[in-house]
């Protein structure tokens, strides 16, 4: 593995991914051409990597923002439950004393 496509490699946050691996293979045919073509594909290379791993950051806080909002809105169902049987206590009191 060259220079070149290690240095790329090590930006992969997963190399797991099907897009990532068959970016890794480009990156490794891309490290056998000669220098002024790698020079010509190298800013194309590094913006897919970059894209990558910015909608990677994206999708983690999309789901970190959709779990906490999962949790926030079973603490509004228990308030809510919980307003609505002060609720109805009170209306049997009031019920009760008139």
């Amino acid at each position: 593995m060259g220079e070149f496509t290690s240095k790329l490699n090590d930006k992969v946050i997963n190399a797991e991914s099907p897009i990532v691996t068959e970016l890794s293979e480009l990156a490794s045919l891309i490290d056998t051409l000669p220098d002024e073509l790698k020079q010509f594909f190298l800013p194309a290379l590094n913006r897919a990597y970059e894209n990558i791993e910015r909608r990677r950051r994206i999708l983690g806080f999309i789901q970190e923002a959709l779990s906490q909002l999962r949790l926030d809105m079973k603490y509004l169902m228990f308030d809510l439950e919980a307003t609505r049987r002060e609720r109805d206590e009170y209306r049997r009191k009031l019920e009760e004393s008139a």
